[in-house]
């Protein structure tokens, strides 16, 4: 076991031989820290918090009581294989949150990036990759092997569907259940979410310039109406646009995916 110097751990919390405790980290009471932990600076543990399994925690992130983390997979192909999760910098995990482990069979690793929230009672499955500056509310569930990348916002009491990828920018509205994947800066609503335009008030917020998103709007009616495939159709949009977020847009449809897209209506 190491800890810090300048960390703080409660009398009433476990810390397992071989954990590794960093400087300024609080340990609270009734937390237990597995053998295999890494807990980075500055991350707190507010009180009976589980960190266990293969675990990296970033610097300055705080978890929230009762949150489960590092737990194994929720996958019946799990056979106790050593897998990890790494967790990035500043995020917030609150009450009641789960994240587990990579798989054998998914690369062995679950990734989160800094700076996300996530709310209470939110789900984080086995071999996710979870980008930067990213939002799930609350009781909302990313399953096995999916991709969400920056900016992306998951509404509450939503369902993410394995193997999907979320593009950056997206939102997800409350209550949806996304079975395909979703293009960058896309918004998405409905019990079988589809495609219903763009999330402009993510966009303006980050300050996209006027001609940008207006180059994504006529990127996503020539989507919705042009000839071809809508991989064709990206296709093209790629070969005319003169819009970097048009072309990530491009990238993301083109990219390998082991879904299909939800389409604007």
């Amino acid at each position: 076991m190491s800890v810090d110097p300048t960390a703080r751990v409660h009398p009433s919390a476990i810390v397992e031989d071989g954990a590794t405790i960093g400087a300024g980290a609080v340990v609270g009471p009734f937390c237990i820290v597995g053998a295999d932990v890494t807990l980075g600076a500055d991350v707190e543990l507010r009180s009976h918090v589980v960190v266990t399994g293969w675990t990296d925690v970033g610097a300055g992130s705080v978890i929230f009581p009762f949150a489960s983390i590092g737990e194994v997979p929720q996958d019946l192909k799990f056979s106790g294989e050593r897998t990890k999760l790494i967790i990035g910098a500043r995020n917030r995990i609150r009450e009641h949150v789960t994240m587990n482990p990579g798989t054998a069979g998914g690369g062995g690793e679950t990734v989160v990036g800094d700076d996300g929230l996530f709310m209470a009672g939110c789900h984080v499955a086995h071999d996710c990759r979870i980008g930067n500056r990213v939002i799930i509310v609350n009781q909302s569930a990313v399953a096995g092997h999916c991709q969400v990348e920056d900016d992306v916002i998951i509404g509450g009491l939503s369902g993410i569907h394995q193997w999907v990828r979320i593009g950056q920018g997206a939102i997800i509205g409350a209550l949806s259940m996304v079975t395909n994947d979703v293009v960058p800066y896309g918004l998405v609503a409905g019990p079988r979410a589809e495609l219903d335009g763009l999330n402009l008030v993510g966009l303006k917020r980050r300050g996209v310039a006027r001609e940008d998103i207006q180059a994504l709007r006529i990127a996503l009616l020539t989507l919705k109406q042009g000839e071809g495939t809508f991989v064709e159709r990206a296709r093209r949009l790629g070969d005319e646009t003169g819009s970097d977020y048009v072309r990530r847009m491009v990238a993301f449809i083109t990219g390998a995916s082991d879904r299909s897209f939800l389409v604007p209506k």
